[in-house]
Order: structure tokens, then C-alpha cells, then sequence
């Protein structure tokens, strides 16, 4: 590519062939001031303006059609050769050019420009003069409302680009606007009081998306005035990918939920309420693409279990996503199990061990926890053996989770892939009987993790608990998993409200009951349960009574004959603890048997009397961030060191303890890696009309006849079609986070010491110290900044850095008044104007 020279600032400068000078110049480090610029957009002068816009009830139509866009004007520069300033931003080096960004003309010119952008947005903050490090809380009550600083003041970029310019003294008042501001729209809020009409948002709109739902006209005054192309965003086309708010530079377009600091984590969600952090928005992009086996590669950086995950996970990221505040949240639960399902190997071709390190890692457990845990130490070089209790590997995904929602050939595939890696798995152990924490370590095991899980019922005493037709939740679950020979009654009755409790109640019907109901403390909309699957069990036949508790067992010759309840009318107090409160209402309601599914424990029995590790309300203690027991070098996590959780926490306790473990045996720690390279997505989105009201896509499922018939799976999952479609009803949220950015300002800020104070003129003004750490020591008013200054520096002066700003305080008269009293009195300038007070 042809290069050419230029000089800016004095300073050679050589750059590719159609660069702008201010492309030039930032690549250089040279700051030019402009507000309607913007990266990766064209350039505002020229674009096209539309017939009418749209600013919600208000309409308004394009005054001068023959007018095009015309741009900010702030960042003009002197180029040698030429009579007028001209604009940066569209202007092409050439070779030899020679460029001058900074001089009192272009102050000036730049100053006049901004005028008319200042004369439409209100800016009482940006003359206050107690803007720096003001707390938007001590406007007086003369400051009228509308007119006081928006919530963008403090890190606004109009604010930053016209103190930067400055502010001229001819700038008019601003004339408060009742435009409307529009706030009743999903994920941010439009207040067309402070746009500034630089079309940034437009030009985001259609030319880096691709959906041009915006667009802009100029009034009868020659104002630009932005609105919708529709009478509304969502028949205007837009996708609500707020690449516009990202624009823009004023408070005029702001996010709902966007928090200072908080960027990422907030605009994407669904990532950050996975506890494992899966790339959600990376493979959903790959599915609307039908790359579905680059999808589970991406989902498998994070976890090893997306088949699983695809049926059986809670989804805490579908209860934040974005997409759910325009109409319904994606189905990124399901999209995961296509993707899984669609696999044809290629995580495994990227997937890499470590050579091997010589340390051994004991994993008590081989639940999800554990299994994770172990695949991810496996592949950090560690030999893993991995202890397991009962027959096969799969703690409560194998023993607690029915096969009508996870089959056995997907829990046994994803496993044998954790296995196939090197590790031993050792079934049968039990800790505690088998073998104990210290045999471990003296056979050589440089660190233990325990992850037992919570296989125990909770169990309650109650009248009749103790009938032989009383069975408990999880326990018989694991019967039914293990194939053992269950003999359920005519009428069953199940207590609790959870997601165990449900799968023990249809468990029950494919097991012979007719009649299964279910009585918990919580209200309906607060039962513990996934609303889907209530509803499925409601679509089952089961009967559902919520807000009832069990008060005892009723029998007849040590034959189960009903169960009495007594109603709950609250099940946590007013700090969110559990304590169920009752009134007199009773209700009894007949049945044959009992299942008891209030809750899990673990089983904690292989803990001896003087063992280090601490247990507290029933689970193990352990260090949050690294989860280390007491006990060195055993750790632990999962449900055993935390309430019971869901699969996805269970593999992130894993995780974690992995990469404590890898970083206590000599390694870094990092777990990571890259099972598909991917680049920076496109940007461009495009237009699909009515994308804000798609609907989400609903998995098929089997008939209800043919559920009851046996553990057939009752998910079929997305058809081909369904999964792109569903895929791309995604927002994109994290686009934005790939967006480049104007450079801030310079800082004005100066070291201080006499070379700079030198350079100071000796006029009125205001000016700052800051200690080291650029902390406000003082500010003061002078009628001489230079002498000022200086004499704080003789004084000793704690300040290591200084601004200012020349200000003309006072008339002329009142400056022959204040100098003649300073040479009468002997007083120092620099201190203020409190002892002149007496003059005026």
C-alpha cells in the first residue's frame, strides 16, 4: 500500500495512502476536538435527511429537503497552502502536506462553532464554576430544573470536547425545550432536550448495522431534528442493539441499566450470570450462522457438560437477558442442547493436555463438581484419580435426574469424554469407610478435592413419617435410577415445591400412580420449581397445592389413608429466612402414599472428631476464593460447601477448585482455553422487518399419552430451522463492547514547577492545584495568574500539578480598583477576592 509524509505539529508523520488527517493525527497522538466524528462511521457532512421522523408522538417533517448533513466544525486545522481552515475529518493527507492543529485562530473558529451546538443543549454545567468534581446534589434553588446537570455530567463528551475548546464569552443562554423524552421503550431512555443533532446515532444506525430504523430532518429554524422512521422503534425496524446509545455523546441516548464501571458485566448479562461464564452471545452468533459444531466448541472453553446443560441447566442467563425486556428471552438453554447435539469433533481437535507434572490429585466424588474438577486438572498435566461411592460415575445427574429429562447415552458420552482424557475412576469407595483424608495424603496425593454433593434427603419429624409407605425424595430417585423394584400406590402425595419434588411427582406417574398431588409451603409464584416445569406437571395430571404444609400423616392399622395440611402464610420472615408462619386453616386430602422431597444434605459422616475441616449449618467451610478447607490441601465444593445449587454451580465450584489446585501445585492456574479461534464479529446486523416482536421458539415435545409410557426423553429440542431462527432473535448485546471510541481530551494539567509557570500569561483568571495523586488542593481566583502561581511555589506549596483558566473576572475598573488596593495594602494576590469585598 502507497504511504505518504505529512507534517503535524512539527512532528514527521507517515501513514497509508486515503487516510484523514484526523486519522493521522490520533494515530500519532495529536488530539483534535470533534463531537459529530465518530469511528468506524462516515463522516457526518453530506448525509441524507429523511422526509419525516418520528419523536414519539411528535412528528416531524423535513423542512429543507434540499439541505444535507452538514457536521460539527469543531475540528478544523491550518493546512499550509490553504486560505480557510478546513475540516479533519474528511480531508485526505497528501504527501509533503503540513498541518498545524493548535493555534489562537483555530481556538477561535473552533469556539464559533460550537456555539450553535451549545445554544441547543443546555450547559449551565459547563460554565458553573464549581463543576470540577461537583456531585450533581448542590445546584441552588435558582437553578430552574430543567436546566441542571443530566446524569452524564462528570463523564459526558460534550462536556469533555467544550472545556477542552472552551467556551465563549458570546455564548447564549440556553432556552429550555419540552421535546419529548421517551422512556417507556425497552433497555434506554431517548431525551430529545440534549441532542445536539451530530447524527452519530443515525449514521450507527445505517451504516454499521445495516437496519436504518432512525433518521433525521432539519425544522422550519434549520435545526437537525433525530426521531424514529416509524411511529414507533419496533415498526421503525429497530433491533434494539443500542449501538446508538454507545455513540452518543451527550445524555440524549442512555442506557436503563448500564452502570459506571459496570460496562461489561451489564450489557452482557446472560454471560456474567452463567456461573461459568460461557461466551453465550459467541456461539449464539454461530448457530444463526449454522456452524453448530463451532458452537459447542465455544460453549466447551467453559464447561464439559453442554448436552447436559442443554437439557437439565436453570438458566439463571435466560432470567437477565436483554432480549427479554423487547418481548421474550432467547432460548439459550435449548440452542445450547442443539449445538451439543450437532457435534462433530472438533472441540476435540483442539483440545490439548499438559505434559505431565509428576503431582496426583485425589477427587472424592464423581458428581458434577468432581468430574469437572478432575477433567480440567487432567488437562493441566496432573494424574487424577477420581472416587466415586456408588456403582457409576454421575452424582445426581446419574441418581437424581429421571431419564425423561436426561438420557442416559448423553450423560454417559459426555463423561466417558472427561474420562477418556487419563483419568482412573475408582467406584465403589466410599470416604469414611473405604479409605479416609489422611490415607490419601500418605499414599501421595499432593492435593484432595471433595465433592460430595448433597445426596441425603431432608428429613422432617413429623406424625407417621416413620410408615413404611413413606419414602424421600432424592432416595427414591437413586432407587429408580438403580432399577430397583418400586411399588407405588393408587394415590400418592408429594411434599415440597422444588424442581426435585416435581421430578419425584411425574417420576410417580410413570410408575403406576393415577393420582399424584403436590402440597408445598410457597405461594405459587414462589415455588422453588422452574415455572416449565410446573406447568409440565400440570400438563401431566398432576395436582398442584401450594401454600399447604404437612401436619401429619394421617393411617389406619399402618396403612397410609391421607395427610392432613395446615395452610402457610408466609414462609419467610422479613429478613429472607426461612420461617414458615400458619393460621388455623386445615385441609385434608386422601391418599395411599408419601414422598417426602423437602430438600438435600450431605452426607458429612467421614468427618472424624479431631479432623481440621469445619462444618457450619451442614456444610464444609472453605477459603470463597480458592476454596481450601482448613485442612491444607483439601478443598472443596459443589453442594457440599454450599446450599444445593444447580448443575452449572456445581461446574463452576469445579472450575474454581481446579484452577486453585493447578496454581497450589506450581502451575498458573489458568484453566482456559481456546477450542475455536474466533475474530472480532461483524458489526453489521442488517434490516429484518418486525425483528422486536419475533417470538421465541418453543421446543416439540412428545405427546402427554406417551410420556406416561415409559422415560422416553419429553424434549425433542429445536428443529434446524427453529435453533437459527431462535439464534437470531439475539440482540447482540456485545457488540458494543467492540466499538472504538474519540480519545478523551488531554489532560490541561501541568507539573508544577517554574519552567511551566513561566509559561502562564499574566492575566486574570482561575487556577488549580493538585497534590501527587491529582487530588483539588485549592482554587483560586487572580487578577495575575503568573504572579499567583509563582508565589505559591516560594510559598512552598504542596501542589504537584496546576490548570488554569484565564477568566475576566472583573471590569477594567474594577481591575484598576483591585491593583491599586493591593499596592496601597501590600496584599498578595492569589488568595481569593474575600478581602476586597469592602471595594464593590
Amino acid at each position: 500500500m502507497k504511504e505518504v509524509t505529512l507534517t503535524i505539529n512539527g512532528q514527521e508523520i507517515v501513514v497509508p495512502d486515503g487516510t484523514t488527517i484526523l486519522e493521522a493525527a490520533k494515530g500519532a497522538d495529536i488530539y483534535i476536538p470533534t463531537l459529530c466524528y465518530y469511528p468506524d462511521l462516515r463522516v457526518a457532512k453530506g448525509i441524507e435527511a429523511a422526509k419525516v421522523v418520528y419523536q414519539g408522538d411528535r412528528k416531524v417533517e423535513n423542512a429543507m429537503p434540499e439541505e444535507a448533513g452538514k457536521g460539527c466544525g469543531l475540528c478544523v486545522v491550518e493546512v499550509e497552502g490553504e486560505a480557510d481552515l478546513i475540516g479533519s475529518c474528511g480531508t485526505e493527507v497528501t504527501d509533503g502536506m503540513v498541518v498545524v492543529t493548535e493555534n489562537d485562530r483555530i481556538t477561535a473558529r473552533r469556539q464559533e462553532n460550537l456555539l450553535p451546538i451549545l445554544a441547543r443543549h443546555c450547559h449551565a454545567c459547563l460554565t458553573c464554576a464549581q463543576q470540577e468534581g461537583c456531585s450533581r446534589s448542590q445546584c441552588s434553588s435558582n437553578v430552574p430544573e430543567n436546566e441542571r446537570c443530566c446524569t452524564q455530567f462528570g463523564h459526558c463528551e460534550l462536556q469533555d470536547v467544550a472545556n477542552y475548546i472552551g467556551i465563549s464569552p458570546s455564548t447564549p443562554k440556553w432556552i429550555p425545550t419540552d421535546l419529548p423524552v421517551i422512556d417507556d421503550h425497552a433497555l434506554f431512555v431517548r431525551d430529545y432536550n440534549l441532542c445536539i443533532g451530530c447524527t452519530r446515532c443515525i449514521r450507527a444506525c445505517c451504516d454499521l448495522r445495516g437496519i436504518e430504523a432512525i433518521g433525521f430532518v432539519f425544522d422550519e429554524k434549520g435545526q437537525v431534528q433525530i426521531g424514529a422512521l416509524g411511529p414507533s422503534l419496533e415498526e421503525s425496524g429497530c433491533k434494539f442493539c443500542t449501538a446508538c446509545v454507545e455513540v452518543c455523546p451527550t445524555g440524549a441516548l442512555m442506557d436503563k441499566s448500564v452502570r459506571p464501571g459496570k460496562k461489561e458485566e451489564d450489557l452482557v448479562p446472560c454471560k456474567e450470570a452463567c456461573p461459568a461464564h460461557i461466551d453465550i452471545p459467541g456461539y449464539l452468533r454461530l448457530i444463526a450462522e449454522g456452524r453448530r459444531d463451532e458452537a459447542n466448541a465455544v460453549i466447551r472453553e467453559k464447561v464439559p457438560f453442554p448436552g447436559i446443560l442443554g437439557r437439565v441447566c436453570r438458566y439463571p442467563c435466560e432470567d437477565v437477558c436483554r432480549r427479554g425486556e423487547v418481548n421474550n428471552p432467547i432460548s439459550i438453554c435449548v440452542l445450547k442442547r442443539y449445538a451439543a447435539d450437532g457435534e462433530e469433533g472438533l472441540w476435540k481437535k483442539n483440545s490439548t493436555i499438559g505434559e505431565d507434572t509428576g503431582k496426583k490429585v485425589a477427587i472424592v466424588g464423581a458428581g458434577p463438581a468432581g468430574l469437572t474438577a478432575a477433567f480440567y486438572l487432567r488437562k493441566q498435566g496432573h494424574t487424577v484419580t477420581l472416587f466415586e461411592a456408588r456403582k457409576e460415575a454421575g452424582g445426581m445427574m446419574r441418581y437424581g435426574i429421571p431419564q425423561y429429562r436426561l438420557p442416559l447415552d448423553i450423560l454417559d458420552r459426555e463423561i466417558n469424554d472427561i474420562l477418556d482424557t487419563g483419568i482412573e475412576l475408582r467406584t465403589g469407595e466410599t470416604l469414611g469407610k473405604d479409605f479416609n483424608l489422611n490415607r490419601l495424603k500418605s499414599v501421595g496425593f499432593d492435593a484432595i478435592f471433595l465433592g460430595l454433593g448433597a445426596q441425603l434427603s431432608r428429613r422432617i419429624p413429623i406424625d407417621g413419617a416413620g410408615l413404611s409407605d413413606v419414602l424421600w425424595g432424592v432416595d427414591f430417585l437413586a432407587q429408580v435410577a438403580e432399577g430397583e423394584d418400586i411399588r407405588l400406590k393408587e394415590r400418592v402425595i408429594v411434599i415440597g415445591g422444588g424442581n426435585v419434588a416435581v421430578d419425584v411427582a411425574l417420576t410417580a406417574l410413570r410408575y403406576g400412580a393415577k393420582d399424584v398431588t403436590m402440597a408445598c409451603l410457597e405461594r405459587r409464584n414462589e415455588m422453588p420449581a422452574h415455572e416449565w416445569e410446573i406447568e409440565g406437571a400440570l400438563a401431566e395430571g398432576v395436582r398442584l397445592m401450594p401454600s399447604w404444609g404437612p401436619h401429619k400423616i394421617l393411617s389406619e392399622d399402618g396403612h397410609i389413608k391421607g395427610l392432613e395440611l395446615v395452610r402457610c402464610v408466609e414462609v419467610f420472615d422479613e429478613k429472607g429466612n426461612f420461617c414458615p408462619l400458619f393460621d388455623d386453616s386445615k385441609e385434608t386430602i386422601a391418599g395411599d402414599q408419601v414422598i417426602m422431597a423437602i430438600g438435600q444434605a450431605s452426607d458429612l459422616s467421614f468427618l472424624e472428631d479431631d479432623s481440621r475441616i469445619s462444618v457450619d449449618k451442614g456444610l464444609i467451610v472453605v477459603d470463597q476464593e480458592t476454596l481450601e478447607t482448613e485442612m491444607g490441601g483439601v478443598y472443596a465444593g459443589g453442594d457440599v460447601a454450599a446450599m444445593p445449587g444447580a448443575i452449572i454451580h456445581a461446574i463452576a465450584a469445579g472450575r474454581k477448585a481446579a484452577s486453585s489446585i493447578d496454581k497450589a501445585l506450581g502451575g498458573t492456574g489458568d484453566i482456559d482455553e481456546v477450542l475455536f479461534e474466533r475474530v472480532a464479529p461483524s458489526q453489521h446486523l442488517g434490516r429484518d422487518e418486525g425483528f422486536a416482536l419475533w417470538p421465541r421458539e418453543k421446543a416439540s415435545e412428545i405427546d402427554l399419552e406417551s410420556r406416561k409410557e415409559g422415560f422416553q426423553e419429553v424434549s425433542l429440542g429445536l428443529a434446524d430451522d427453529q435453533a437459527l431462527q431462535e439464534a437470531r432473535r439475539c440482540l447482540q448485546c456485545d457488540l458494543r463492547l467492540y466499538l472504538n471510541c474519540n480519545p478523551a481530551p488531554p489532560e490541561k494539567i501541568l507539573a508544577f514547577n517554574e519552567e511551566y509557570i513561566s509559561q502562564v500569561p499574566d492575566t486574570e483568571g482561575v487556577y488549580q492545584l493538585y497534590d501527587e495523586k491529582k487530588n483539588t488542593l485549592a482554587i483560586k481566583g487572580t487578577p495575575d495568574l503568573r504572579k499567583g502561581l509563582l508565589e505559591d511555589l516560594e510559598e512552598g506549596s504542596a501542589a504537584a500539578w496546576f490548570d488554569f483558566e484565564e477568566d475576566k473576572m472583573y471590569s477594567q475598573r474594577e481591575s484598576e480598583l483591585i491593583q491599586q488596593y493591593l499596592q496601597e495594602h501590600g496584599k498578595m494576590p492569589g488568595g481569593g477576592d474575600s478581602d476586597l469585598d469592602d471595594l464593590f
